[in-house]
């Protein structure tokens, strides 16, 4: 299926359905797991501390666990952020999604980025699952996006990931298709953050995207609008 052709039924294939507000209850990350059966989202993502309980009410789906690593300011050190990935594909996660070194991107510091990219990567594929890197567009100029990204690709993750959705604004078209040609052709490209429609999709999707993160995925597939920033 070429991007292009992203309808309604197949969208639901690249969605990570997502619960990261910091209140939600054990009964709303089983509502979430439930949604994602029933829709046939590609994955859950949650804070690491519901892990376990989305791998074990998604097992034999098909719908992966996904968990957030130094979330969502990303600064914390990198042995912290390595640490916390470990955990979390200990507990069932199949992907995870970090935020990097934001100071470091700002700064124009390469090296720092791809340390900080590198140890989580590490930590990431040593356990077999798939690391996507949040560059958080919002607070980068295009320079510091093509940065990010480069660090990403010579880090060695798997995904470049617009936004965390909690630091103003969220995934553009514009990034998206920034992100993709800077990445190439191998790389997934996550976008994330503000994404509440069908047509929000597939015009990322058009972009460049790979994967939708939003919590408004239900919407999104039956052709609504969403509310929920993230």
């Amino acid at each position: 299926m070429s991007n292009d052709a992203a309808t309604a039924a197949s969208i639901a294939s690249y969605i990570d359905h997502t619960l990261l507000k910091p209140e939600a209850s054990e009964a709303d990350v089983r509502q979430v797991c439930a949604e994602a059966i029933e829709y046939g989202f590609k994955s859950v993502c949650v804070n690491p501390i519901w892990v376990k309980t989305v791998s074990k009410a998604l097992k034999g789906s098909g719908v992966l666990t996904c968990a957030v690593v130094g979330f969502p300011l990303g600064a914390t050190p990198s042995d912290v952020k390595a640490f916390e990935a470990r955990g979390a594909v200990l507990d069932g996660a199949e992907e995870i999604d970090m935020v990097i070194d934001i100071a470091a991107a700002r700064a124009d510091d390469k090296g720092t980025l791809v340390d900080d990219i590198t140890a989580v990567a590490e930590a990431v594929h040593a356990g077999e699952a798939i690391l996507k890197v949040i560059i958080e567009t919002a607070l980068l100029s295009d320079a510091q996006k093509v940065l990010a990204c480069e660090a990403a690709v010579e880090a060695g993750a798997d995904f470049v990931k617009t936004s965390t959705g909690f630091n103003g604004g969220g995934a553009t078209v514009e990034d998206v298709a920034l992100m993709r040609r800077t990445v190439g052709p191998d790389l997934g490209v996550k976008a994330s953050g503000g994404v509440r429609s069908l047509a929000d999709a597939q015009a990322m999707i058009a972009a460049g995207a790979t994967r939708i993160g939003a919590s408004s995925g239900i919407a999104i597939v039956k052709g609504e609008q969403g509310s929920s920033t993230y």
